[in-house]
């Protein structure tokens, strides 16, 4: 029995001769042994490894190889031989292709959970060469389909020349495939979604080109309160003008609460940060309520995508931190302030730190709103202003920081370490940046107590996790 996995038929493709390194165009037969950092698949020739797309564990598949180095080869899987026992019916229609954005969704829930414990496990062990930690069960998704609170889509041309709304194909920068129906966000998202791409449509807007540079709508963010109830629209296009009166009441008569904005860049990356932002209607600002605290979360401002999972993230996180009411605690990359006023209810004060201003903003009014007053929040990079705030704040009982996924500089490690923290909890959404990180900790005299990875982003290879290092001499986890 076989199965397609994207592509065509592969029988007019040569072979890789045996016993050399296949090249560009080649098409090769390989037993998946396991996934990669990333989440590709891992097969080889020989010795020589390929890392495969649209491949699990277990699977014996034809690939066709797409790039070809000295060490290892990227390819793409054409046909199954052997599909896996955990393959499951994919859910999203996106014309035949992988869904490129939940790439995992084809493997069984179950399964995902395992590789990706398996990962964090691996990564601590083989990257950061440590040992002797409690690697605890990963926490499952509290909803693994539909739970994302934020949904970034782009315009683009489908193949018959119509108005494409949905998520570049895998591999490709330049096309894009339409989504009628996204499985990772709610029912309400998606019905926003195709409001906007009808209305725009039956205007006749076109989309950017990503070659000429021609055309003028850009991407669509759709953002929603899950606890609130809240919904915000953001169109972004190039400079121009466009009917936006108009567009207004269609999305005020699908939603009249809903805030409706307009974003204009010039920028030529693909990114929908930046630019003039124009409230068209309702408020510039969203509400979301995460473990009974009401935020308020500006257009640009980061806020976790899974309202739930998010929640049990910061319990762990605070659990983590072993807080009587009386430790100072810094938050480092705070965001919006979201996991230091969680922090703030146990701790008898936090100081919170974040380069991004508007989010700083954000993250004093949220305190404000909560009557929260132990918790003091300061805009600036990490690596210059953690000097002068343990110059305001002396030295944290305990620190948390909430990096970005390429985790923390040696520089800024060495700044949080001069702070001499009794106690570091360190969220990562990336185990190959918390690995030499915890590494370069645990050389300074601090000890990998216990980690637990949490499933944030089920369907995808994703993975968050919670770190929780002590000085040596301090208390046990």
């Amino acid at each position: 029995m076989s199965s397609a996995a994207g592509g065509g038929p592969a029988s007019s493709t040569p072979a890789a001769p045996r016993g050399q390194r296949p090249r560009r165009g080649d098409v090769v037969e390989l037993r998946i042994e396991g996934v990669a950092h990333g989440g590709a698949a891992v097969g080889r020739l020989e010795r020589y490894v390929v890392f495969v797309d649209g491949a699990f564990p277990g699977e014996l598949v034809r690939a066709e190889i797409l790039r070809s180095k000295r060490d290892y080869a990227n390819a793409r899987a054409v046909e199954i031989l052997a599909p896996s026992p955990d393959r499951v019916p994919q859910r999203c229609d996106h014309g035949g292709h992988p869904c490129p954005g939940s790439p995992w969704q084809e493997l069984r829930y179950e399964r995902q959970l395992e590789l990706k414990e398996g990962l964090v496990d691996d990564a601590l062990r083989r990257i950061g060469r440590l040992d002797g930690f409690d690697l605890e069960p990963i926490l499952p998704a509290v909803e693994p389909w539909r739970y994302r609170n934020k949904m970034e889509y782009s315009f683009g041309t489908a193949d018959d020349g119509s108005l494409a709304l949905g998520f570049h194909r895998r591999g490709r920068w330049d096309v894009v495939d339409g989504v009628h129906d996204c499985w990772l966000a709610s029912e309400r998202s998606n019905a926003a979604r195709n409001l906007v791409r009808d209305w725009c449509a039956q205007r006749g807007l076109d989309a950017l080109d990503r070659r000429t540079r021609e055309g003028f709508l850009r991407n669509l963010i759709v953002r929603e309160g899950r606890r609130t109830g809240e919904l915000q629209v953001r169109l972004v296009t190039a400079d121009g003008e466009f009917e936006h009166e108009d567009f207004c009441r269609t999305v005020l008569a699908y939603d009249p609460g809903a805030g409706v904005l307009w974003t204009r860049t010039d920028r030529l990356a693909e990114t929908t940060q930046g630019g003039e932002t124009e409230v068209l209607a309702g408020a510039a600002v969203l509400h979301e309520e995460l473990c009974d605290l009401r935020l308020r979360i500006s257009p640009d401002a980061f806020f976790q995508t899974n309202t739930e999972t998010a929640e049990a993230l910061y319990g762990l996180a605070r659990d983590y931190a072993r807080l009587t009411g009386s430790e100072r605690v810094y938050d480092l990359y705070c965001g919006l302030g979201t996991l230091s006023l969680v922090l703030a209810l146990r701790a008898g004060e936090v100081w919170g730190l974040d380069v991004v201003r508007e989010a700083i903003a954000d993250a004093i009014e949220n305190a404000r709103a909560c009557e929260i007053e132990n918790v003091h929040f300061f805009a600036g990079d990490v690596r210059d202003a953690l000097r002068p705030l343990a110059e305001r704040a002396p030295r944290p009982d305990v620190a948390v920081v909430d990096p970005p996924r390429a985790g923390l500089s040696q520089k800024v490690v060495r700044r949080l370490l001069e702070t001499n923290p009794g106690r570091i909890v360190y969220v990562s959404c990336n185990p190959t940046t918390l690995a030499p990180n915890a590494r370069q900790m645990v050389d300074a005299g601090y000890r990998l107590v216990k980690v637990r990875p949490v499933d944030m982003f089920p369907h995808t290879p994703h993975i968050e996790s919670v770190a929780l290092l002590e000085r040596e001499g301090g208390a046990g986890g």
